[in-house]
């Protein structure tokens, strides 16, 4: 079920935009207004995605004097890749061709 939420939360153009920036930001993380400004969103359209991708636990939020600073949960999006890799890919490497992995499925059967 999380793992459902999160790809949810990211199956949506403005949410992974905004994940792609904290992810690439790192674990200092982004200031809410400079999201906004990267991305060229209102404020309000802003606190709706962040409060959508926090919900996921895809993201966590600290304040620093005034201003709210987000950033990624690797952890979760670690655990999200990770479920993805053993559950959909069987176990194998999602960068084999898929006659490959079709008949290592076939063959673990």
């Amino acid at each position: 079920m999380e793992t459902a939420r999160a790809l949810s939360a990211l199956g949506h153009e403005t949410r992974l935009a905004i994940f792609r920036i904290l992810v690439q930001a790192g674990t200092s993380g982004v200031a809410a207004g400079e999201i906004a400004r990267s991305l060229d969103l209102p404020p309000n359209a802003l606190s709706f995605h962040l409060k959508d991708l926090a919900h996921a636990g895809l993201i966590n939020c600290r304040q620093e004097g005034r201003y709210l600073i987000y950033s990624a949960n690797f952890q979760s999006m670690n655990e999200v890749v990770s479920y993805l890799m053993a559950n959909c890919c069987g176990g194998v490497s999602c960068a084999e061709p898929t006659a490959t992995v079709a008949k290592n499925r076939r063959s673990r059967r």
